[in-house]
């Protein structure tokens, strides 16, 4: 496994020239403005970061785009109707047939890294691969993708293992690719994290958008923002905050159920937290990031529940906007959040088989309940955390830096 290092100085800046004659094509699902995970956030800032360094061609899923450079493809009409990840299948090889002329191919998750394969093949051209997640390590899939998870297993591991270099959003991650797919040469392997726009993800003192939520600005509140997915731990947040003081106010910015049985599950949860106390709010629409910015600059303390996080960009989200987080100590999350220092990591027990889930669930939602109810206790140590946090998040995960760190991975492998 192996780090590049960023140049810098004069160095960077011949760097930049030497590779303005390159071209990179990134094949993802998402992209602006059909972003839904942190996958999608990682493409859209390092696309516009590697235009300063390299030619960039950006390959996605979805409506037209009206960006310069970037294509957008939709289900192949002789493959409507069949399973999910047949479709994709399906886009995956017009996207490699798209990318005739480029250096090299970068691919993000699973929905296109089969393109990034075929492409790698059809051009002969090398593959960069950057791994969000791991299909082996998420096998509630199955529940939704049916015979599809078995294909989407399948693109992942092929084009995983014969990728030219294979970027892991952190250490965490690249631990997790090595167990799950052995046959990758660990000197193939690079960590790049995950990064933030601090310009951007900085704190709003504005209270408009709070108000037309019904988000009261003088009370605590505590704050998700994910997808409806076993991996995000949802479940476990809602247990745990029957414990939380009455006067404090539970946010949710919450959607795009998996599935029918999780949507249900979250649905009597929350259901049944509103008939004991006030101040749940439920958005499960997905708002516009400026937006998103204001609930986090008001939030008391930012809460991350999940049991499969390879990096967790939204809590450096949070962290950028000063607010404390409390998250798993699981996957790479240990990497961003520093625990005692940017808020408190819940240690969590789990289960071996690729699922996260923790062996003794209750133990884990009165860890969970015991970590927000502290720093709601204490709002001078949170407030600390806060200013903290933000300061890590700008000397550590800048995206030009990313950028740079990932057009070395590009040079390694152009040779």
């Amino acid at each position: 496994m192996t780090d590049p290092t960023a140049p810098t100085g004069s160095a960077a800046g011949s760097a930049g020239s030497e590779a303005a004659r390159l071209r990179v094509d990134l094949l993802t699902r998402e992209y602006p403005p059909q972003v839904y995970g942190g996958a999608g956030v990682h493409v859209e800032y390092l696309a516009r970061e590697l235009r300063e360094l390299a030619h960039v061609r950006v390959h996605c899923f979805g409506a037209h785009r009206t960006e310069p450079g970037v294509s957008a493809y939709h289900d192949p009409p002789g493959l409507a109707g069949t399973n999910a990840a047949l479709r994709t299948m399906g886009i995956d090889l017009e996207m490699a047939a798209a990318a005739a002329g480029t250096d090299v191919v970068h691919s993000h998750t699973w929905y296109a890294n089969l393109a990034g394969h075929v492409a790698k093949l059809l051009h002969g051209v090398p593959h960069v691969a950057t791994v969000h997640s791991l299909e082996p390590l998420r096998p509630w899939k199955a529940e939704q993708l049916g015979g599809g998870y078995a294909l989407s297993s399948w693109c992942e591991r092929t084009a995983l293992e014969a990728a030219d270099a294979v970027i892991a959003v952190s250490a965490g991650m690249a631990q997790d690719v090595r167990a799950a797919y052995p046959a990758v040469d660990p000197d193939r392997i690079h960590v790049v994290h995950n990064g933030i726009d601090t310009r951007q993800y900085a704190p709003d003192p504005d209270t408009d958008v709070l108000e037309r939520l019904g988000i009261d600005p003088s009370r605590p509140s505590v704050v998700y923002v994910g997808r409806i997915t076993r991996q995000k731990g949802l479940p476990y947040l809602l247990r745990a905050a029957r414990c939380l003081p009455a006067d404090t106010q539970l946010v949710l910015l919450a959607g795009a159920p998996d599935t029918p049985e999780i949507a249900a599950e979250v649905e009597g949860l929350v259901d049944e937290l509103r008939a004991s106390r006030q101040g749940v709010v439920w958005v499960a629409e997905m708002l516009p990031k400026h937006e998103v910015i204001q609930v986090l600059t008001h939030s008391t303390v930012f809460v991350c529940p999940s049991v499969y996080e390879p990096m967790g960009i939204v809590n450096l989200e949070a962290m950028a906007c000063e607010t404390a987080v409390v998250a798993t100590a699981t996957g790479g999350i240990p990497e961003v959040v520093e625990d005692g220092v940017t808020g408190l990591l819940v240690p969590i027990d789990q289960a071996t088989d690729g699922s996260g889930t923790p062996l003794d669930p209750d133990r884990f939602v009165a860890d969970l309940a015991e970590a927000i109810g502290a720093l709601l206790a204490d709002p001078d140590r949170t407030a600390g955390f806060g200013r903290a946090g933000r300061r890590r998040a700008i000397e550590h995960f800048s995206w030009d830096a990313i950028a740079a760190r990932t057009l070395a991975v590009y040079r390694s492998v152009l040779g």
